[in-house]
């Protein structure tokens, strides 16, 4: 599924405080922690890699 930027801002707004490297799981808690609705949630789920190095990573990501 491929995302638009504001898709990016929005996860990244709920990534808040997030540590890298992280792993899928860790971004998803992370989310819930930070009080992210569902869509953001499934989002992150959605994502093909389960190791991230940086919130750019994320976004790479989100828009293939």
């Amino acid at each position: 599924m491929k995302g638009t930027n504001s898709d990016s801002i929005q996860i990244q707004k709920y990534l808040h405080g997030m540590d890298y490297p992280a792993s899928k799981d860790d971004l998803i808690d992370c989310a819930k922690e930070n009080g992210a609705p569902k869509e953001v949630l499934d989002q992150l789920d959605s994502l093909r890699s389960d190791h991230f190095n940086s919130p750019v990573e994320i976004s790479k990501h989100i828009h293939d």
